[in-house]
């Protein structure tokens, strides 16, 4: 049975709670990711997370480097990398245009426009620009993902899913690309489904933390609270998952309806069950 929630609901909680992973699905990946999120990517256990002052120091190089050879594409796709780390992203958008007009056939150029031109929410644009950065004959399941992350900004949900499974028609069970479509079902008000998905995100090797991050989202917003911490504890330290569930749960009682969410979220029949599983929904997400 279908839940019913009041208008936006569930999209506004997924937009606000961040603490809990990439829940906005922003285009730079959930990572996000990468983006934001949006919008989520593996992290090589190798590579250590950048800081702010590492973010700043590769900006003001590759900042001078662009400066010097504004017609490096390599170069602009770095320094607009690293404005975006630092939360400068309508400068790494215009850097990006002007990128993409000295090189309008590098798709690498396109892909990183069109996800920028998504972080500064011009999502007609960035689907213009994305749908230019691959073609029908040579996918490219990031794209498809950034692609599946624009639509579920714009509301269109179920023509996000269909870009997801089309990513994991050419990536199966990558588990950005199931994170991103679990948040996907749950915009859509099918938690049960978004867990499902999210779940098997999780199982995946490599799964990005953030990825069980969005597990214990999903898992809060169906009013299962000690559940989401004893999730969320395997990657952050305790009080920060206590204070991450705490949130979520204030803003879902500021609403006056999380008791309801919770008991409309129950896991349906088994035959139900079945027969949603059977559809099994493919999918793809930003990368």
């Amino acid at each position: 049975m279908a839940m019913r929630y009041p208008p936006n609901h569930t999209a506004r909680l997924l937009a606000s709670v961040a603490l809990l992973g990439c829940v906005a699905l922003t285009t730079t990946g959930c990572v996000t990711t990468g983006s934001s999120s949006g919008v989520t990517g593996s992290i090589a256990a190798s590579a250590p997370p950048r800081t702010d002052a590492d973010w700043r120091s590769e900006a003001a190089a590759q900042g001078a480097r662009y400066r010097a050879t504004p017609n490096d594409a390599n170069v602009a796709l770095a320094y607009a990398r690293a404005l975006t780390a630092l939360g400068e992203r309508a400068q790494a958008a215009a850097v990006l245009e002007q990128a993409s007009m000295r090189h309008p056939g590098n798709k690498a150029v396109l892909g990183a426009y069109g996800r920028a031109l998504a972080d500064t929410g011009k999502y007609a644009q960035a689907l213009d620009v994305l749908s230019r950065a691959h073609s029908p004959d040579q996918p490219d399941w990031h794209i498809l993902s950034a692609q599946g992350a624009v639509l579920d900004q714009m509301g269109r949900h179920d023509d996000a899913q269909r870009y997801y499974s089309s990513a994991l028609k050419i990536v199966p069970e990558e588990p950005s690309v199931l994170s991103n479509l679990g948040l996907s079902y749950a915009l859509s008000k099918d938690l049960p489904k978004a867990e499902a998905t999210l779940r098997r995100a999780v199982a995946q090797p490599g799964a990005d933390p953030r990825v069980r991050q969005n597990l214990a989202l999903v898992v809060g917003l169906q009013g299962r609270f000690a559940e989401a911490e004893s999730i969320a504890r395997a990657d952050l330290p305790p009080e920060e998952a206590a204070a991450n569930v705490a949130y979520l749960k204030q803003m879902m009682t500021d609403h006056n309806d999380w008791a309801q969410i919770a008991s409309t979220a129950r896991p349906a029949s088994k035959k139900a069950t079945r027969r949603r599983t059977a559809q099994q929904p493919g999918a793809d997400v930003i990368n």
